[in-house]
């Protein structure tokens, strides 16, 4: 037997008593203003585990494929590694849209809930891997069974207002920035423990046997947390038809219904159908906002791959004779300040300026800071600390500040019952790009750490350049008739 639904006038919805994604619209009505902050932390962690256990390995997947005996010369190293990186944003390419689907239908609360608990399960097998192809094998079931990141982008558009939604994306973009950089720093500290902390693990313990494990556990231990916080996360999936009350006043009823789309509480059945037929691909405020993501993306993931490795090489091939735990520390910093930046500047400067001129700003300005590496590299002691973590800390801040403005635009591209397809979708596209960009990062680096005494850009100053490249190209994307908003 039906339940009793409860009509609002002034919103001209009707609320159905049995549906989950009614309950949080009357609820957002009646906190107008109020922030949902346990459900928005329950968003951040969630996001933070997932973007820690995709770079985590970084700093010691130098060391890990070196353990394993593959390459045949230290030069190919970092070539091994990058298909390691790879092979997770490969299977999140693959399955992606299945995903988005699966949320579309059966909720966002379930993909979020079986997302977190792959990482429990694979994220510890890969870090008791026994030789190269396990580990690989480990990361891609990572990838292709965490389906997370673009329902729960949806998720924190649908429990918001409209006019906390730039704030709802900077969280999640904070928190996957934020993730992207404490996952290496985690990985650098706890990588090899029987070496670097004798006195409180054996050399005959589980943890000397796989030096890697130690980061892997602490991961998987942080993501069973999170997937018990994930249970008491309301469902914001409309299942039902929502019938409109008349009004006699067209003025009213225009601007009523301006609002309730807005709010994406309408969400018939009839109206899916219909909907259904306007394929996502044809929307070019979406794709615009995808497409230049992707190549976004791959500078992203490059420089995510490549940095690690770098600081870790030592300075005969151009990098900076790092240990795991010195990457760790600049990552550990740089996490911190983005975080500060993403919660506290971006909601301040999306109202000033638009999203669209904040991602073009700070791809432009990120070029001229990605070449200063080269110089950094040439300093020592506390001058190359400081220069290196001032750099890191701002380059990540403006890599952040781009992938902010994007998901916006995605996510106002399309109404509720397509944002889980939508953002599904997103991620595939965006996941091949991240599955490219640490292959040709790896491959890069071993590459112009091959060709040291060349004229032309010789080592390391060749990377920066095919990066500001690509980088420039995105630039180039920003502008129109390329990327374009959809109208409010």
């Amino acid at each position: 037997m039906a339940g009793h639904n409860v009509r609002d006038p002034l919103m001209n919805v009707e609320y159905h008593e049995k549906c989950p994604g009614c309950q949080v619209d009357q609820q957002k009505a009646a906190q107008h203003g109020h922030l949902p902050i346990s459900r928005l932390f329950t968003v951040f962690i969630a996001v933070l585990t997932t973007a820690m256990q995709v770079s985590s390995l970084f700093p010691f997947i130098y060391f890990m494929v070196q353990d394993f005996n593959i390459a045949k010369q230290e030069e190919d190293i970092s070539y091994y590694a990058g298909f390691v990186g790879s092979s997770y944003m490969l299977g999140r390419a693959l399955t992606s849209v299945f995903w988005g689907k699966v949320a579309d239908r059966y909720g966002r609360k379930p993909v979020i809930i079986i997302g977190t608990s792959t990482i429990v399960i694979f994220n510890t097998l890969f870090g008791l891997s026994i030789n190269y192809w396990m580990a690989v094998i480990m990361r891609f079931l990572l990838g292709s069974l965490n389906g997370l990141l673009g329902p729960i982008r949806a998720y924190t558009f649908e429990i918001l207002q409209e006019e906390h939604h730039a704030l709802g994306q900077s969280i999640v973009a904070a928190s996957w920035g934020t993730g992207l950089i404490l996952g290496p720093a985690l990985g650098g500290f706890l990588a090899k423990p029987a070496d670097n902390f004798p006195h409180l693990f054996s050399p005959r313990s589980i943890f000397a046997r796989f030096p890697y494990f130690l980061p892997c556990l602490a991961l998987s231990l942080f993501a069973l947390v999170v997937v018990i916080a994930s249970l008491w996360l309301p469902e914001t999936l409309h299942n039902h038809d929502l019938r409109k009350i008349p009004s006699d006043d067209p003025i009213v009823d225009l601007e009523i219904s301006a609002l309730v789309e807005s709010d994406a509480t309408v969400c018939t059945h009839e109206k899916k159908k219909s909907k259904s037929k306007e394929s996502l691909y044809s929307n070019w405020p979406l794709m615009s906002s995808i497409l230049v993501y992707c190549v976004f993306s791959i500078h992203e993931m490059a420089y995510l791959e490549i940095f690690p490795l770098w600081a870790e090489s030592p300075r005969r091939l151009g990098g900076l004779s790092y240990s795991t735990i010195n990457v760790g520390e600049v990552l550990a910093i740089s996490g911190l300040g983005l975080l500060l930046f993403e919660l506290y500047l971006y909601p301040k400067l999306e109202k000033k300026v638009g999203c669209i001129l904040i991602t073009r700003i700070s791809a432009v300005v990120s070029i001229p800071l990605l070449t200063s590496y080269t110089y950094i590299a040439m300093l020592s002691g506390i001058l190359l600390s400081i220069s290196i973590n001032c750099a890191s800390l701002f380059k990540n801040v403006l890599s952040e500040f781009i992938v902010t403005g994007l998901f916006i635009l995605q996510n106002r591209a399309v109404d509720q019952h397509q944002r889980g397809t939508a953002n599904g979708i997103a991620m595939a596209f965006m996941s091949l790009s991240k599955a490219i960009g640490p292959a040709i990062g790896g491959a890069l680096l071993s590459w112009a750490q091959g060709r040291r005494d060349v004229a032309f850009l010789p080592g390391p100053q060749m990377v920066w350049f095919i990066l500001n490249i690509v980088q420039a190209i995105g630039v180039t994307m920003t502008f129109k008739p390329f990327l374009v908003e959809r109208p409010l």
